[in-house]
């Protein structure tokens, strides 16, 4: 369909864009990481395996991986659903530590982290409407539901024809 063309780069853009800025100059969204990462993977660091990547320069490259590479497959229309998991996974750490304006006393500054922060809610919901999309093909659950429902519909069939021809058995005897 014409809209999901259109709209799948046009939702992707951001990501890619972000991915690319996270990739080129990942200092900048380092600093605003740490006090986060600080709070929730400092305290669970040591029970972590060491292949596990903790530090904050590491984590900003893989999210701006993340984005980039995912943020390409849903602008080309590639395992879209997907792709739109992915971004989101990436997108809810990624507001929760870069617009936290409920830590902000200046009201300027505090109102423009507020719309950075409700405008990537949005992104998030374009995202999540996105991967539940199933482009007018029922879904994996409705085709094994009814799908279930037809094998009992002939299960149940057999049976009747079974004992049909069992009493037809009987009665030749």
């Amino acid at each position: 369909m014409l809209v999901r063309r259109l709209a799948r780069p046009l939702l992707a853009a951001m990501f890619i864009y972000g991915g690319i800025g996270a990739l080129r100059n990942p200092e900048a969204l380092t600093k605003t990481a740490q006090p986060v990462l600080d709070k929730t993977v400092g305290q669970i660091e040591d029970s972590l395996p060491e292949q596990v990547p903790t530090d904050a320069a590491t984590l900003v490259k893989l999210d701006g991986a993340v984005k980039l590479g995912a943020g390409v497959l849903l602008a080309l229309g590639k395992a879209p659903r997907l792709s739109a998991v992915l971004l989101a996974s990436s997108l809810v750490p990624t507001t929760l530590a870069g617009h936290r304006f409920w830590e902000i006393e200046d009201p300027q500054e505090r109102a423009g982290q507020q719309i950075h922060f409700f405008k990537n809610l949005g992104l998030l919901g374009g995202l999540l409407v996105t991967a539940v999309d199933t482009e007018g093909k029922p879904s994996v659950a409705y085709r094994a539901k009814h799908g279930a429902s037809r094998v009992a519909e002939q299960t149940q069939l057999n049976v009747k024809q079974a004992k049909k021809a069992a009493r037809k058995a009987r009665r030749r005897r």
